[in-house]
């Protein structure tokens, strides 16, 4: 599933193997990826252009466009991956979270592909179709990168209100950037209950989820992705705890799967306040 330090691996490699390059063709027909486009809005914006820049907040992506064009955003989902192909066949990738379902040359998946002047081609590769790729993209909503956030803006990020804490760090209008897998893992190093509402949530531990989120997610980005952090191999029946043995437990906070551990990520009494 891809998070930041996924997307962050695909802008990079927009960025090294993409940019400044002719666009010469775009396929845009997938009316579900390229909604709320029609057929052929995309290309008719990019053919003739080149991407010039690629950013990234959280887990949105966008490139700029030269002389004076739309921006292309592209949302990679659950499953999608940027492919980007030589003339010659070679390729490079964003990524390999899923790579044991194809080999270099299947594009069956593509969903959205740049071609450039000079043969090569840039990919939206997503087996289940849940990207997103559209121009001009709305990325005002969200939260600082969970990368570079500070720790008094983090800290008023997760804490306050009913919410659980794993429910906020999740939104990306507060923190972008955090999933599903990331959370689990920050919640676990920090030793914090998931289901502890934000207003219970005291000082000493929003400190302690801001050095968590700081530390797996630069672990993340230099060991090749969320799939790389301790707590994730252990996040099933059966899984124990790889700092003290406890057994890892499971149930559904706000809205998502969660595996914690039973004996460090207990809220008991006195324990908040």
């Amino acid at each position: 599933m891809p998070e930041l330090p996924e997307v962050e691996s695909a802008r990079s490699v927009i960025g090294r193997a993409a940019l400044d390059r002719v666009i010469a063709d775009v396929d845009d027909t997938d009316a579900w990826v390229c909604r709320p486009h029609r057929a052929g809005d995309i290309r008719v914006a990019l053919v003739g252009r080149r991407l010039t820049a690629a950013h990234r907040r959280g887990k949105s992506m966008w490139c700029d466009t030269s002389e004076g064009g739309p921006v292309l955003g592209i949302h990679l989902g659950m499953s999608g991956k940027i492919v980007i192909a030589g003339v010659d066949g070679d390729e490079i990738d964003g990524g390999d979270y899923w790579e044991g379902r194809r080999k270099p040359g299947d594009y069956r998946w593509a969903r959205f592909t740049v071609t450039f002047a000079d043969g090569g081609r840039l990919m939206l590769v997503d087996p289940r179709r849940l990207g997103r790729v559209r121009l001009d993209p709305p990325i005002e909503g969200l939260g600082p990168d969970a990368a570079g956030i500070g720790q008094a803006a983090f800290v008023r990020a997760v804490t306050g209100g009913i919410v659980p804490v794993k429910g906020r760090l999740l939104d990306q209008h507060l923190v972008a950037g955090i999933g599903n897998l990331l959370a689990d893992q920050i919640l676990w190093q920090a030793k914090i209950d998931p289901a502890r509402p934000g207003d219970q949530i005291t000082r000493a531990e929003a400190g302690r989820l801001f050095r968590a989120t700081r530390d797996a997610v630069g672990a993340a980005l230099r060991d090749g992705g969320v799939h790389t952090l301790p707590i994730i191999a252990h996040r099933h029946a059966g899984g124990r705890c790889p700092r003290d043995g406890a057994p890892m437990v499971h149930g559904t906070v706000s809205g998502r799967t969660t595996w914690w551990c039973s004996r460090e990520q207990v809220t008991r009494s006195g324990d908040v306040g």
